[in-house]
């Protein structure tokens, strides 16, 4: 049988702030035994590999006689990161497959377990009506109680794997636009019109707002916003693949929502599949015989929601400052905007180094922005055009965002511990011990979902109690929110295990580097000075692992630059200062 879809994995670490290239993945067909073995880029991706599926038309009909997706298996091994098996990949026809990863790196050790991902059908083939109770009342005038003052968009969205009242089960902190790719790619299925695509969406996204709106959850004591069990709220399954068009249209969309005319809370739009499920909202299959009709998504919307409802938007992105200008932007166009954007993009084309270099950062749309913005929609999965949408605008600033919130990682000051601190910290420890604590829970936040980040301030409060006892349940210690031994060795070999891997927070190694140093270290250096040298005015060496002249050249160049006596000697400030050079 001919392939007639593809799939593609993209992998990654620290929230999409870094790629993970090199990576070997192996894709068998279950059905056939057949497998294929993948490689990553640069930029975290594999090339894609063909497919097969099922009919196109099998996907299009409530009770098909088979089902409607193929289902595939893989297995991530990347050097210094923990492994992964990924079981029921779904593929439909004509529709690319995502498989996107983000890969926990390894603690420095004994190699452990590996993680295991397990994609159970789509919500489609399930008969789960909603719970009464986990239903608000939907006063048309729109005055539901709530707690929040305005709506936003989080940057990230907390779902627990489970019910609500399921104590044991993981909560993970995703976000918030990968988390409504998810549900639409677990809720519905991706070969449908694109209306009813679009109307699906809306009501999934605006599901989840009224439950972050509300604080449905955290007001009742929960610790998370969502829930993904169908009998209270959305599917969703961590670690599935999505569908690039359900990326596109979640990238365009994702800062939308519906709300009935003259009120300020996003709907509680509830939904079903209309077929074993029945409910006072929108019908999932419904919505594909009315955009077959020619109905639009908000049509679609009025149809089940009623006429006075409007779909709005927000730029109130939490953490995410820049907002799209209102126009497409494409080469010619001249604007603050493009200032903004050239600029974001230099910024990401650090971590992923094949978006070229945008030499001259101005309110002009050149074809060197063109050039960077085509590769940008390559690496993350739009239409690779050179024209900034909604899309694109949005998925830039998402991922500036997300590259620059490593960069803030490096704030440590003090040299690290060559080996685990001891001392027991608990809720009122105060001290430069509990910084150190809080800066490694911060940084491990930044690659292990299920950790929630913290503000650096040396007190020993709730919220590093929050994060400390997640840290121990992540990792399998004793779940007590106290910092003794054990969990000191443990946060020390996970942070040490993300030092080491992605290079992102390098302890400096306790000597200085100077003209006749070799190894490991000066190649580090070196390699972050070549980096600095296309955006500073820094001579530009090769990374041999050999401090000869050259490289002396390039460290007082960037002593200069950074007001460091330029003495040509990599001590501890100028380390930590290439560092966090490197990541600015």
């Amino acid at each position: 049988m001919r392939p007639n879809s593809t799939l593609i994995f993209q992998l990654y670490t620290g929230r999409e702030g870094l790629p993970v290239p090199g990576a070997r993945v192996i894709v068998t067909n279950p059905a056939t035994g057949t497998s294929r073995t993948l490689t990553s880029d640069n930029s975290g991706k594999t090339p894609p590999l063909g497919v097969t599926a099922p009919d196109l038309s099998l996907s299009l009909a409530p009770d098909p006689s088979a089902l409607p997706y193929s289902r595939y298996n893989a297995r991530i091994e990347a050097a210094g990161y923990i492994p992964v098996t990924v079981t029921g990949i779904q593929v439909f026809a004509g529709v690319e497959a995502i498989e996107a990863l983000e890969l926990a790196p390894r603690p420095r050790g004994p190699e452990g377990d590996e993680d295991v991902v397990v994609i159970e059908g789509n919500a489609l083939e399930q008969s789960v009506p909603r719970d009464p109770d986990s239903i608000p009342p939907d006063d048309r005038r729109a005055i539901q109680p709530r707690i929040q003052r305005e709506v936003f968009i989080p940057e990230y969205i907390t779902v627990h794997l489970g019910r609500p009242d399921n104590a044991s089960a993981q909560n993970v902190t995703v976000p918030f636009p990968d988390y409504i790719k998810n549900v639409a790619s677990s809720e519905i299925y991706p070969t449908w019109p694109e209306n009813a695509l679009r109307a699906n969406i809306l009501a999934q996204i605006s599901f989840a707002l009224n439950r972050v709106f509300t604080e449905w959850y955290r007001s009742r004591g929960y610790t998370f916003d969502i829930t993904n069990n169908t009998a209270f709220d959305q599917y969703y399954v961590h670690g599935r693949n999505i569908f690039e068009n359900i990326s596109r249209l979640v990238d365009e969309i994702f800062n939308e929502y519906i709300r009935r005319k003259g009120a300020l809370n996003p709907l509680f739009a509830q939904y079903c599949n209309g077929t074993t499920v029945t409910c006072n909202g929108l019908s999932q299959w419904g919505t594909v015989t009315l955009a077959e009709n020619g109905y639009s998504p908000l049509n679609i919307l009025k149809y089940y929601y009623g006429n006075d409802i409007e779909v709005v938007s927000t730029n109130n992105i939490q953490a995410i400052t820049s907002s799209y200008p209102g126009t497409p932007l494409r080469q010619g166009s001249v604007s603050p905007s493009v200032r903004i954007l050239e600029r974001e993009l230099n910024r990401i084309r650090r971590n992923y180094p094949a978006i070229p270099f945008i030499s001259s950062v101005d309110d002009r749309f050149t074809q060197e922005t063109t050039d960077a913005v085509i590769a940008f929609q390559k690496i993350f999965n739009l239409s690779p055009d050179g024209v900034v949408g909604s899309d694109t605008w949005n998925r830039i600033s998402y991922i500036y965002t997300a590259v620059t919130g490593l960069a803030e990682l490096d704030g440590e000051q003090e040299p690290l511990p060559s080996d685990p601190p001891s001392g027991i910290l608990r809720q009122g420890s105060r001290g430069e011990l509990v910084k150190l604590a809080q800066y490694f829970l911060r940084v491990i936040s930044k690659y292990y979902e299920a950790v929630r980040p913290i503000s650096i301030d040396g007190i020993f409060g709730p919220n590093t109690t929050a994060a400390v006892r997640d840290f121990q349940s992540r990792f399998g210690l004793t779940v007590d929110g106290v910092i003794g031994p054990v969990t000191w060795n443990a946060l020390y070999d996970v942070f040490m295990g993300i030092a080491n891997t992605s290079g992102l927070v390098v302890p400096y190694p306790g000597t200085p580097l100077k003209e006749g140093s070799r190894g490991e270290n000066v190649w580090l250096m070196q390699d972050y000075l070549r980096t600095l040298s296309e955006v500073y005015p820094i001579p530009v060496i090769r990374a041999d692992g050999i401090f000869g002249p050259a490289t002396r050249e390039a460290v007082i160049a960037f002593q200069k630059i950074a007001g460091i006596t330029p003495d040509g000697i990599i001590g501890p400030e100028t380390w930590r200062r290439i560092v966090a050079a490197r990541l600015l």
